[in-house]
């Protein structure tokens, strides 16, 4: 099955700098998990994937701290800059989860990534990182099979509870 290999690869990668992360040296990320009202299922959701730009991989958008900026405020520039959305965002955080974030070279470091729910109501055609990323809608069991952290999939397996208590 892909989707167990993908785990084992993910937790394999994060043990490798859990040394790191047993020490605190995390990188803090804060990520938008970007919905609308699916068009086509009345009372459902979808959810907003994008590629990384290094290994083209289905994730969320995200980013580091940006000063002066509270975490909610982060989750909802980033996902300006990397998809273009407009929306309201939720400033209480609805999960985290945990990934190996590649550094210059070879280097790599345990980030922790706190996750906004960002109800979408506009996609704007010219933002920051156009044409740099591919952007897809998923239904969320879609999106939790085509991302490859363990944590992210259960947080969007859930992320229709998640929205109803928003």
């Amino acid at each position: 099955m892909p989707a167990d290999n993908t785990n084992r690869s993910a937790l394999s990668e994060l043990m490798k700098v859990s040394d790191q992360r047993l020490k605190g040296k995390v990188i803090a990320q804060y990520a938008a998990v970007c919905v609308r009202p699916n068009p086509e299922a009345a009372n459902d959701i979808q959810v907003l994937l994008i590629t990384s730009r290094g290994s083209g991989r289905w994730v969320i958008p995200k980013g580091c701290r940006i000063p002066r900026k509270k975490p909610h405020e982060v989750a909802r520039q980033e996902a300006w800059e990397e998809a273009g959305v407009r929306g309201q965002v939720k400033k209480k955080p609805v999960g985290h989860y945990t990934y190996v974030k590649k550094l210059k070279g070879p280097e790599a470091a345990p980030a922790l990534v706190q996750v906004h729910l960002l109800n979408v109501s506009e996609l704007e055609r010219d933002y920051p990182e156009m044409g740099q990323r591919q952007l897809q809608w998923f239904s969320p069991e879609e999106a939790a099979c085509a991302v490859d952290e363990p944590e992210l999939k259960t947080l969007l397996r859930g992320i229709r509870k998640l929205y109803k208590k928003a």
